[in-house]
């Protein structure tokens, strides 16, 4: 992680509440109570809150580098693809991203909007692959990003307790594409 500005001891602070959020979310869910986390980084809850006024804005910072990985693989990725398998790509990895913290699904479309480097880099490659597949006459041009985080935020919320996960994410953005597709 990089300093933000932040004494020292602010920074220390701010890390160790990112490492316990990031274990209490794998153990718990993105709903674990946040006095746990505070307690789980040895820091009061008022320390907590100065750092992440919000549930979203904690959950925003600890999936942040999972976010911007996401989104330089896909560029990456994309130049190889054609713009509809790219945005297929795009939305099956977000969906499983999104799948990692029990409950972040029910929360993803105000977690992206806080301008963190990963909640960015994901908004502008999902419009960058939206845009893409619409230019090229593959999906419907009504559709917005904000349409394909609630949908990828249900995909995601629908697998939440599945056995085969994977599986089931790309059959139900295959069931998403084909309902984007133009007619």
């Amino acid at each position: 992680m990089t300093n933000h500005g932040l004494r020292a001891d602010a920074e220390r602070n701010r890390e160790r509440i990112l490492v316990a959020a990031e274990e209490a979310f794998l153990e718990r869910g993105a709903g674990v109570a946040l006095e746990e986390v505070a307690r789980r980084a040895k820091v009061g809850i008022g320390t907590l809150y100065r750092r992440f006024p919000t549930r979203e804005a904690l959950l925003a910072a600890t999936s942040d580098e999972r976010f911007v990985a996401l989104a330089e693989t896909s560029r990456v990725r994309a130049a190889a693809l054609g713009p509809g398998d790219a945005l297929r790509q795009f939305l099956e990895e977000l969906a499983r991203n999104t799948s990692l913290y029990q409950s972040l699904a029910a929360s993803l479309g105000t977690v992206i909007q806080h301008g963190t480097p990963g909640c960015t880099a994901i908004t502008a490659e999902g419009r960058r692959l939206l845009q893409g597949a619409q230019d090229a006459g593959i999906v419907r041009a009504d559709a917005v990003f904000d349409d394909i985080i609630c949908v990828v935020s249900a995909i995601a919320i629908a697998v939440e307790k599945d056995s085969a996960p994977t599986t089931h994410i790309t059959h139900l953005v295959d069931l998403l594409l084909n309902g984007l597709h133009v007619r």
